[in-house]
């Protein structure tokens, strides 16, 4: 089951690098924050999604929101990926994926791959529930980015 608009958002500390680690509860329930999970580092379409938030990332610090991207990938991947991409938002690694199935984005079976997350966002207001959540079936779809702005800025 996913984590639902409303419910208090689980909180992790998960490596953005190797031996360097984000703490989400000094986030959560203290300002907005934004999760986007993605199914593989350096895949076509998730190097797209995270290059659209990064060309428009002027326009992400204006809703005064913390940003994270979530990948199974280890976190070895995640800062060559945060690195060569120029993203300006760490990318935590969920390698063990605990965070995905807690928030029930776990797609099991994706073109073989077991075990990575489903695309999806989720939202969160400054008392650390969720108040949007987005989750794809097909990890072709880019999230809809107007409309996680539009959530972010009535959370």
């Amino acid at each position: 089951m996913s984590v639902r608009n409303g419910d208090r958002a689980p909180e992790f500390v998960l490596p953005y690098r190797p031996g360097r680690y984000v703490d989400l509860s000094d986030h959560l329930g203290k300002e907005k924050v934004v999760l986007l999970f993605i199914p593989l580092a350096f895949s076509p379409v998730c190097t797209s999604e995270f290059r659209a938030i990064r060309d428009a990332w002027a326009r992400w610090q204006e809703l005064d929101v913390s940003v994270f991207g979530v990948s199974v990938d280890s976190p070895f991947v995640t800062q060559r990926f945060r690195d060569e991409e120029q993203i300006p938002f760490p990318i935590l690694s969920d390698f063990n994926k605990e965070m995905t199935e807690a928030y029930g984005v776990l797609n099991e079976d994706l073109l073989g791959l077991k075990g990575v997350a489903h695309r999806s966002v989720f939202v969160m207001d400054a008392k650390g529930a969720v108040s949007f959540h987005w989750i794809s079936e097909d990890p072709t779809a880019e999230p809809p980015y107007e409309t996680v702005r539009q959530a972010v800025e009535n959370a």
